[in-house]
């Protein structure tokens, strides 16, 4: 007979379509094959977005520095930037090629970020505004960017500003030519490299403006990445620098033209396609991709999930929720019973992911209470506490014995359609979802074992839901897991999309501890 997806996980994939489906398992692929080299929790697939922000901090660090180095003239310009090679120990090679390779590994990063987020559908909803206010950053990367070439002033330089100011004028939006500027002849304006500091130096302090916009929607955002991969990613750059120094070309000349030029054509690359096409046609490329940037979010996505409500009759207002939230969609506001000093939790609809995580939070949602209908604090209407704890129940009492193990899985970790006469399977929309309490409660209802299936760490379809769960588990975080005396500890395994074979293997396991649990309980008392 084979194996049928469980209503929960039907739900969560309705709508996801083959394609899509296809798209996310290549980038669980990927990231497989990386986490046995830097680990599940370093994996930088996993860290794209705080390894741009890690990028963006050391080019604003070694541009600092460089603007204090920086002759803010024309005609001195390129002099004091090309005497950094003086510097002893390589110290200015070093700062130039910080600068340099972290612009470039920018570009590559937010590239796969894009790609990553796209792949995984994580541009509908509540995420519908996180990738909207990220789409101008990508601009503003590359302008500041191409503006930092022309500061240097050299041959370089002098091509990309005269190559941009030709596809500027296409437009036609200019009173007079900028390109006119660059007349052969004549010498740089220092007004003009007045204006090139200000694009190098002012679009960047509008990116950081734009990046905390575009992260203001998350809970404990990734500013940096795990320590060990941010020192890697630091000691790479300092040896690339020194393995592949960054130079100046000749001194800008606007009497004659540049040749043989090395090219930046990560950051570049529109110059020579401008030179190889038309300003039309590139103008319309990069309205293409800008549409497309825009168009994900915009398209129909499947319906949204109800989001999580607040009864306030059983809410403490212990803040527990508001402080586990991924995205911010909790806050806390004067009790509706009117008691003074009294407060409440309160959901955003349009800031909740609907993933279940305060659910898990919240004091009262422990199986133990004794009332019929166990009403919480906080819940999901689609997929109750009440509703684990039934589904729960029932599947233990239907289990012929003696063994009875109970597997609660993710529904967007390693897909389970556990079909066998032992186990009984409750489906959780984040593993998060599930209070520790329910690891003890199954016990004392029957259960040989319990088995708490839950994405790879770093790989949670809801940001926080690994962790916060390891934390509960752990000990380390409300609330707590507590263990009865003489009650089996839970068996945990981190497993994502097509790690389906490490939870049977963990299930297997299980299965022989409670076997031998039993084994030993009839030899005592026989």
């Amino acid at each position: 007979m084979p194996a049928q997806a469980s209503p929960t996980h039907a739900a969560v994939r309705a709508g996801v379509t083959p394609t899509s489906a296809r798209c996310a398992a290549l980038v669980r692929w990927l990231e497989h094959r990386l986490d046995p080299v830097f680990g599940a929790a370093g994996n930088p697939l996993k860290h794209l977005g705080a390894l741009a922000v890690l990028l963006l901090w050391i080019l604003l660090a070694t541009g600092v520095v460089l603007f204090v180095v920086l002759d803010t003239s024309a005609a001195g310009a390129h002099a004091s930037i090309a005497g950094l090679v003086q510097v002893p120990l390589g110290l200015g090679l070093v700062l130039r090629g910080l600068h340099r390779y972290s612009a470039d590994a920018l570009v590559l990063v937010l590239a796969l970020h894009i790609a990553r987020e796209w792949a995984l559908g994580r541009y509908t909803h509540v995420r519908r505004p996180i990738w909207l206010t990220g789409v101008p950053l990508v601009l503003l990367v590359f302008a500041s960017a191409i503006g930092g070439f022309w500061l240097n002033w050299d041959r370089l330089g002098q091509y990309s500003a005269v190559s941009t100011a030709e596809w500027l004028d296409a437009l036609g939006l200019f009173g007079a030519p900028l390109a006119r500027n660059f007349l052969s002849g004549q010498a740089l304006g220092e007004r003009l490299f007045t204006l090139f500091l200000f694009v190098h130096i002012g679009l960047p302090l509008m990116l950081m403006f734009g990046l905390w916009f575009h992260v203001q929607r998350l809970a404990r955002a990734d500013w940096l990445p795990p320590r060990a991969l941010s020192a890697g990613t630091l000691v790479a750059l300092v040896l690339l620098s020194l393995a592949l120094p960054v130079t100046s070309q000749e001194a800008a000349d606007l009497s004659s033209l540049p040749e043989r030029l090395r090219m930046d054509w990560l950051i570049l690359f529109i110059h020579p396609l401008l030179d190889a096409t038309s300003p039309a046609f590139v103008w319309l490329l990069v309205f293409a991709l800008l549409v497309a940037l825009l168009l994900p979010p915009l398209l129909p996505a499947r319906p949204r999930p109800a989001v999580a409500e607040v009864q306030p009759e059983h809410c403490s207002g212990c803040e527990r929720c508001f402080d586990d939230c991924p995205y911010s969609a909790i806050t806390m506001v004067a009790h509706a019973s009117g008691k003074p000093g009294a407060r409440m939790a309160q959901v955003d609809p349009d800031l909740c992911a609907s993933c279940g995580i305060c659910a898990g939070s919240c004091p009262s949602s422990t199986p133990f209470r004794s009332i019929h209908e166990l009403v919480t604090g906080i819940d999901m209407p689609q997929r109750s506490v009440d509703t684990l704890r039934g589904e729960l129940l029932q599947g233990l009492a239907a289990l012929p014995g003696p063994s009875k193990l109970v597997v609660f899985g993710c529904v967007e970790g390693a897909a389970l359609h556990l079909q066998a006469r032992d186990v009984v399977q409750v489906d959780l929309i984040c593993a998060a979802m599930l209070p520790p309490s329910f690891v003890d409660y199954a016990v004392r209802a029957g259960a040989s074992g319990v088995l708490i299936a839950a994405c790879r760490e770093g790989a949670c379809a809801y940001r926080l839901g690994q962790r916060w769960s390891a934390e509960r588990l752990a000990g380390r975080r409300e609330p707590r897991f507590k263990r009865s005396e003489g009650a089996p500890p839970p068996s945990v395994v981190w497993a994502d999309p097509g790690d389906e074979a490490a939870v049977h293997a963990r299930l297997d396991e299980l299965r022989r501890q409670a076997a031998g649990n039993t084994a030993c309980i009839e030899e005592f008392a026989s």
